[in-house]
């Protein structure tokens, strides 16, 4: 299976855990970004993954294309720009009940500079299977939201599927704003990944019916599965979708969170939806979304049932969470056994 995504990647600097941005005297440098993150976990599984993008034409973009080719990943796509910068972002690590928490400095980047030319989408999709897009990328702004319009355009004329994360990031845009550029792209949409929180908070006006209650506490994923699935079945109506993912996470504590997708394959929504749900310790809270949407494509592109391909995505998600940085390192068969509830050796 050949996937190609379309996104930023941006150097992260992390200060040690327990110190501050505001006084810390030294960072680790990685990379990250959605999509790119995506790319390195689905070539980490053994798909054919490709990014998409523009960097710097300096060893700063040099780093972050050793960073995806380190991974496998096609970067035939990425574009040099020269006298550009490159996107960062700082991460400081939370703890107990002090949160994480990002500052981004992404402005004029390379990426953000992007023209239309830059990218020639019918050479780009050639053999691809699936495009992997988050509303991350148009929320950059400058000609990206029409750039991102067209690369979904020309994924459907070239009969690669699309595959959509709304991946709301309120640095970027307002929720007014997320929701009336991202709803007209949902019906050209072959697999939505959304988040509870974004579902309502996008795409609430778009419903007749608005949205339905859905529980604030934790419950049993049965106990959870009727609200679930009725808003699952409003969001297909409303956008003609093919396939969705509702995710659903809650923070007991920085290191502690409950994880928990509802699956929903094509006409199926008024069935009963496969789901799943895992508990999850953390050392780094950053990218388990991305790791989810990378096995969620996995388990597509090898067929597994709705049951399976739910328990794969989650379980990549919450061993996502178990590595330092941005990339879900771990291998496809660790996360099958997981996924399968083998019990882990102590020591291997």
């Amino acid at each position: 299976m050949k996937v190609v995504t379309f996104g930023e990647i941006m150097l992260r600097l992390t200060p040690p855990l327990g110190e501050r941005l505001t006084n810390c005297g030294a960072f680790a440098v990685t990379c990250g970004g959605a999509e790119a993150n995506v790319a390195c976990s689905l070539a980490r599984l053994g798909d054919n993954a490709a990014f998409v993008s523009a960097l710097p034409d300096s060893d700063i973009g040099e780093k972050a294309l050793a960073h995806l080719r380190g991974f496998g990943v096609d970067v035939a796509g990425v574009v040099k720009k020269p006298a550009a910068r490159m996107g960062l972002y700082y991460y400081e690590q939370g703890y107990d009940c002090r949160p994480a928490k990002v500052v981004y400095d992404r402005k004029g980047s390379a990426f953000a500079q992007s023209e239309p030319c830059d990218y020639d989408w019918p050479a780009l999709f050639a053999g691809a299977d699936w495009f992997h897009v988050t509303g991350i990328t148009p929320a950059v702004g400058g000609a990206l939201p029409d750039i991102t319009k067209q690369a979904i355009q020309a994924a459907k004329n070239a009969g690669v599927k699309v595959s959509f994360d709304p991946n709301y990031r309120a640095a970027l845009w307002t929720k007014e704003e997320a929701g009336r550029y991202c709803a007209p792209l949902l019906p050209e949409t072959d697999l939505l990944i959304v988040n509870e929180a974004q579902a309502e908070g996008l795409f609430a006006p778009f419903l007749a019916e608005g949205c339905p209650h859905l529980p604030e506490e934790d419950a049993p994923l049965a106990t959870l599965l009727p609200a679930y699935a009725a808003l699952a079945e409003r969001l297909c109506r409303a956008f003609s979708l093919k396939r969705l993912a509702l995710t659903r996470r809650r923070t007991r504590s920085a290191e502690k969170n409950s994880f928990a997708a509802f699956y929903f394959d094509a006409c199926t929504c008024d069935k009963i939806p496969a789901c799943a749900g895992e508990d999850i310790t953390m050392i780094d809270r950053v990218g388990g979304g991305d790791a989810f949407a990378a096995g969620l494509l996995h388990a597509i592109g090898q067929k597994m049932s709705a049951e399976d391909a739910v328990a794969f995505a989650v379980a990549a998600a919450r061993l996502a969470h178990s590595f330092t940085g941005d990339v879900n390192l771990a291998a496809e068969s660790e996360i099958l056994a997981l996924a399968r509830h083998q019990k882990p050796a102590t020591v291997r």
